[in-house]
């Protein structure tokens, strides 16, 4: 019998599939251009993690970050097909930084140290979608970072063993999305306005 972190696990799954939805069609659409800087590192780190949540003990929320990396995966490939190309300087610092902080995880044979570092490039890719979106709010699907604020807090509901190693992205992803939301909502309508 399934345990309640099992099913909460099997629901932010479900959750992670029906928020991409929208997005791959509003890409398809041409109404949603993704950054594919952070998209790119977003799917590489997000495989990376499955690993180290693994080690620390996530348990069945391991299945909601293994379907948001093939999710990601799926944003860079739709997005280098149908997307533009709206990257900056700063953007390709950023995106370095991510770069080096990879590098240091795979150097540094610590696992706190790794989702540490892992975390902060994870951070570090937000920033041209950010970037992006306060200029061009609409150039993102609202529904899927609302989503991925629901998805990721039941995500850390259903982890087995809490340690830093199975919830500190899940914790930084609840933030992070919650906040990019509010910036989308306050950022449409200073537009309209």
């Amino acid at each position: 019998m399934a345990t309640l972190k099992q099913i909460v696990s099997f629901v932010a799954v479900a959750l992670t599939f029906v928020a991409y939805i929208p997005y791959y069609r509003d890409i398809l659409r041409g109404k949603t251009h993704p950054h594919v800087y952070s998209w790119s590192l977003w799917g590489l780190l997000t495989i990376l993690i499955v690993a180290l949540q693994v080690k620390g003990g996530a348990g069945a929320a391991t299945f909601v970050t293994a379907a948001a990396g093939i999710l990601c995966i799926g944003v860079v490939i739709l997005g280098l097909k149908h997307g533009k190309r709206d990257i900056t300087l700063s953007d390709t610092v950023v995106a370095a930084l991510g770069l080096i902080a990879i590098g240091f995880w795979l150097i540094v044979d610590q696992p706190v140290i790794s989702i540490i570092l892992i975390v902060i490039a994870d951070t570090l890719a937000f920033i041209p979608t950010i970037r992006k979106s306060w200029h061009k709010p609409q150039s993102e699907t609202l529904s899927l970072y609302i989503t991925n604020t629901l998805r990721f807090s039941l995500a850390l509901i259903a982890v087995k063993e809490y340690t830093i190693l199975s919830s500190l992205w899940l914790v930084v992803w609840v933030v992070g999305n919650g906040l990019f939301s509010v910036m989308l909502v306050a950022r449409r309508k200073a537009v309209r306005a």
